[in-house]
This record gives structure tokens, sequence and C-alpha cells, in this order.
């Protein structure tokens, strides 16, 4: 039994390591051709059927590039195909999602307050969310509504502002952000496999038999390239929001999602605008910067929005462990999260203490008060999937512990 945890665990890094050099691979090749493609110049001297080149310099020597909106006349003897980044970028993933989201369904993926469901239902449901959403998004693109790119976009949009909404209220939250990523990454790399390389393979072979191609296909996958190219940068956010529990287990983690997407678009706006030399609108880091400021603030649960009382607690010492609330804070962490944090942890599963924070003594809690504060207190990020029952009265005291300590550190 001890082998087999210790090999599971190396088997997760393994499979997220190959998913980030994976991601990475596709992520840079898709942001080099978008940039490639917004930058090609028409110029007389092209031969026909040539929309553009590009000359760039890199590595020491020079590269000259032309693109084929269609295809040129006749096959070239060599192809280089751009695909299995994205298959082994979703493959990997799906893999991570299975190995700990499914294999620790209690701990990851069920919030049992949130939704009371079983491991079984919960990974239906998981699965049968990323299948649906392909099928939806293909057939909204394939609506006379796909004809209308802005229309397109717009409705796009609140579907995935309804499936943020629609995940928090069934999955943890940091299970709610995995699994928004995982809906978007989805759709990007379905894009590939049934989309932009099916379309291009028809185009090679009517080349291959000496047919003229359609143009449609070329119009099609360039459809879904765009829309890649503004899903990519919000799919980031959601894979590495699990590390930060002020974003994904805060009352208004469905907004802050809606807003990531927003950030997504702006972020690209700009680089595709530079790309295609048409500016540098800088109005969009503005943006950006706003629309985080907005995101940080409704991480803080405002009261004006929830209708929360303030807890009202006057400190009397200077440090974590000196202040009056300390004793009962620590009996909070002692019976709630020790059974994790722990040299010897009791949790079936779990080894070793989580990122090898121990929470059994004094000293370590003083030392750990702002991830406790963070994971526990600000955030439901901790205990996984509120295992361990805390309560909302000692989520409170728990911030306000921290809070008072601190202030009380700054004015002495």
């Amino acid at each position: 039994m001890y082998e087999f945890a210790i090999a599971w665990e190396w088997l997760a890094f393994a499979v997220r390591w190959l998913h980030v050099i994976t991601a990475i691979a596709w992520i840079g090749s898709s942001f080099y051709f978008i940039a490639l493609d917004l930058g090609l110049v028409k110029r007389p001297h092209l031969p026909p059927g040539a929309y553009g080149e590009e000359w760039q310099v890199h590595g020491g020597g020079f590269y000259h590039i032309q693109k084929y909106l269609v295809a040129p006349a006749t096959m070239p003897e060599h192809l280089t195909w751009f695909k299995w980044e994205s298959y082994a970028t979703w493959l990997s993933g799906f893999a991570m999602l299975c190995l700990v989201y499914y294999g620790g369904a209690d701990l990851f993926l069920i919030d049992r307050h949130v939704l009371d469901i079983g491991q079984t239902t919960a990974i239906a449901l998981s699965l049968a969310s990323l299948g649906l959403g392909w099928i939806i998004y293909d057939l909204l693109c394939k609506s006379p509504l796909g004809k209308n790119l802005w229309g397109l976009m717009l409705v796009l949009y609140i579907a995935l502002v309804a499936m943020a909404w629609g995940y928090t209220q069934v999955f943890s939250g940091r299970a709610a952000f995995l699994h928004l990523g995982a809906f978007t990454a989805t759709i990007m790399s379905a894009n590939v496999f049934f989309i932009i390389i099916p379309n291009q393979k028809i185009v090679v072979a009517d080349l291959i038999a000496g047919r003229t191609p359609d143009p449609k296909y070329g119009f099609i996958a360039k459809q879904r390239s765009l829309h890649n190219n503004y899903l990519t940068l919000p799919v980031i956010f959601f894979m590495l929001s699990n590390h930060y529990p002020l974003a994904f287990a805060t009352a208004f983690n469905w907004v802050i999602a809606a807003l990531v997407f927003l950030m997504g678009v702006t972020i690209r706006h700009w680089f595709n605008t530079t790309h295609a030399r048409k500016g540098r609108p800088t109005w969009t880091w503005a943006a950006t910067v706003i629309l985080f400021i907005i995101i940080i603030w409704l991480s803080t649960v405002p009261k004006i929005l929830t209708g929360e009382q303030e807890t009202a607690i006057a400190p009397t010492f200077q440090t974590f462990a000196a202040n009056s609330h300390f004793p009962a804070a620590r009996d909070i962490v002692l019976s709630r999260c020790s059974m994790c944090h722990a040299a010897e942890p009791v949790w079936e599963g779990i080894l070793r203490p989580p990122k090898g924070v121990m929470l059994e003594a004094d000293g370590e809690i003083a030392a750990h008060a702002r991830e406790i504060y963070l994971q526990a207190g600000r955030s439901h990020a901790m205990p996984p999937g509120n295992l361990t029952e805390i309560t909302p009265e000692e989520r409170k005291l728990l911030v306000a512990w921290f809070e008072n300590s601190v202030t009380e550190g700054s004015a002495q």
C-alpha cells in the first residue's frame, strides 16, 4: 500500500510535467503562427496564389515565409503538421484530471457543502460537461449565427459565463475553475482535431488529385483558430488558479471567472493589433488592470454585496501566538487541519503533510498564519471539500485572529 501511494504520487508529478511541456509547445506554436499570420505583407512579386510574406531573423539566420490562403499550385515534397502539440496537451491534461480529481474525488472534486453528490455522479457530470460543451459549441459555429463573427463571440462568452456559474454550483471551487479550464481546452483541442486538421487534409487531398480546393475549408479553420486565439490565456489562468484560493474559493468565484475571460480578450487584442502593425492599443492594458483590480476586490467578499456583518474582536497582543484569540484559532486548526498537516498524517492516502506544512505545534501554527488566513479564513480552499466541517463562525475567527494580529503588530 505504501509503495502504491508513492508510485501514484510520482505518476501524478510525471503527468503534470508532461502536461506543462506539451502545453508550452502548443501555446508557443499557436502564438507564433498568430503573430506570423497577422504580420504578413502583400507584395507584387509574390507567386500566384500567395497571400503575403514575412521576413524574420532568429538564431543567426534569416527566414523567408510565404502564406497561401488556399494552397500552392503544386504540393510540396514535405509538409510539417502542427497538431500533436494540441493532442498531447489535452490527453495529458485529461490524465491529470483522472489522477487528481477523479482519483481523489472526495478531496478535490466534491464539496458536499456546495452539492451533496457521490463520486460516480460527480465524475459522470464532469465527463458529460466536457463532451456536451464541445457539441453545443460546434453546433453554434455551424448554425447561421456562425456567420456573424461578433454575434457568435458574444453568445459564446455568455455560454462560458453560464458554465462558470454552473460548475461552482456543482463542484468545489478548486475543481470548478479546473473544469472551466478543461472545458475551454477541450473546445480548443477539438477544434484542431475535428475541424482544422481535417479541413487541411481535404485541401491536401484535392491538390494531390489535381482538383482546385474549396476556399471555404480555410475560412472555417480560420474561424476556429480565432476562437482558440482568444481562449488561450484564460485557460492558462484557470490551470494556475488552483494555487490561489482567493481566485477559486470565494463567494464570487464565477464572476471572477467571467472577468478572466474578458482579460484574455483585452490582452490578446493588444498582441494581435501590434503584430498586425496597426498600432499599440495601450488602453487594453489599462482595461486589464482595472478588471484585475475588480477581481481582487471581489475576492475579499465585499460586505456590501453579501450583507455579511463584520466580526468586531479587539486585539490585545502583537504577535500571532500572543493574540488573545490564538487559543481558539489553535483549537480550530488542530481539529480541522492537523489530520493532514502533521508529521504523520492520519488521513487515508496522505503519507506526508501537504507541501511540507505541519500545524501541530503553536510555533508552526503561528508561522503559517498567513496561509491559514488565505486558505481557510478568507477563502474556502481548505479543508478540501470542507471534509472536516469547519463552520463559517470558525472561519471568521481565523480571519479576525490574523487581521487583528497584523494590525497590532503594525501599530507597535
